[in-house]
């Protein structure tokens, strides 16, 4: 039977206190909870998950009457569309100066150049941070490269240079933190038949700065290797990257033995531009998807305050 939780457990992880959640079902029916033998509310994963994304969209501008009753799938897609534009107006507004850190970088890629891009990341640590220059730079530089890789205008060549140049910049940039080997463990990786490592690198990263002790595993491993890892190093979450493609009919397949060979109170945390391709099957294990780096690193925060809870069916 799935995992149910009480109000206050969704309170909690979706950031809404239990009358706002009271007020969503009343009002708009927006969720339809089941009730304990003392009528007390009980909330299932999928349910969590759907009042999570109400109130990313309501923190977005979008009214709760207008969108309550939305398929989870529009749901879903109104949230990535948001995240685009949020995303977008972030890295053109108040960063523009991330601008020529991106531009300089991108043209070091085309030009095989290491020791210029080494440069230009560098420079950007200084000027935003560890987080800044994630969110700032490295994320958008990804995607645009990335966009550049499927419109021809740079080759396979260059996407696998700019990785394995970012992969040696952080690996090099975590090893400084002072981690102790009491803090929680998270596993990064990629499922088997997701090739691209870039946003697992980043996770791992994103981790490592909020005070977790990241175990990298590299790309495509299947669910057995992963489940494997975290169970030899106690792990308390696992990030995993999907980014394509994003109708692999085996994945499904993989996520559900993951979450099968993993300690319950272990969770599965999926980001990426093809996670919510995904989204029933990350949703039936319980598993928190993010679409931004933010959005994880808040999901890593939130993990640390709660205690372990049962999640996967």
């Amino acid at each position: 039977m799935a995992a149910s939780f009480p109000i206050q457990t969704v309170a909690e992880r979706t950031g809404l206190t239990p009358h706002v959640i009271r007020a969503w079902e009343r009002r708009y029916r927006a969720i339809e909870p089941e009730r304990s033998a003392g009528k007390h509310r009980l909330y299932s994963e999928a349910e969590i998950e759907r009042i999570g994304m109400l109130h990313r969209a309501v923190r977005s501008g979008h009214s709760i009457g207008k969108i309550a009753k939305l398929p989870t799938e529009e749901l879903c897609a109104l949230i990535a569309q948001q995240a685009d534009v949020s995303r977008t107006a972030a890295v053109r507004g108040a960063d523009d100066s991330a601008a020529t850190f991106r531009d300089e970088s991108l043209a070091a890629v085309s030009r095989f150049d290491g020791p210029a891009l080494q440069e230009m990341l560098n420079r950007a640590l200084v000027t935003f941070g560890h987080m800044g220059l994630l969110r700032l730079v490295i994320a958008p530089l990804a995607e645009e490269i990335g966009e550049r890789w499927r419109s021809g205008a740079l080759t396979p060549a260059h996407e696998h240079f700019f990785t394995a140049s970012v992969k040696v910049f952080l690996g090099d940039l975590t090893r400084q933190f002072a981690i102790p080997l009491s803090a929680p463990c998270i596993i990064a990786t990629t499922p088997a038949g997701q090739l691209h490592e870039l946003g697992a690198i980043m996770a791992a990263a994103t981790a490592a700065n909020l005070g977790w002790r990241p175990i990298y595993l590299g790309p495509n491993l299947p669910a057995h290797e992963i489940a494997g890892a975290a169970l030899r190093n106690e792990a308390a979450a696992i990030a995993l990257s999907i980014v394509y493609p994003a109708d692999d009919p085996n994945l499904a397949g993989q996520l559900t033995e993951l979450a099968r060979l993993i300690p319950a109170g272990t969770r599965i945390l999926a980001g990426g531009r093809a996670a919510r391709g995904y989204f029933e099957a990350l949703i039936r294990i319980g598993a928190l998807c993010a679409d931004s780096i933010e959005e994880f690193g808040s999901q890593l925060d939130s993990l640390r305050r709660a205690p372990a809870k049962k999640v996967h069916e």
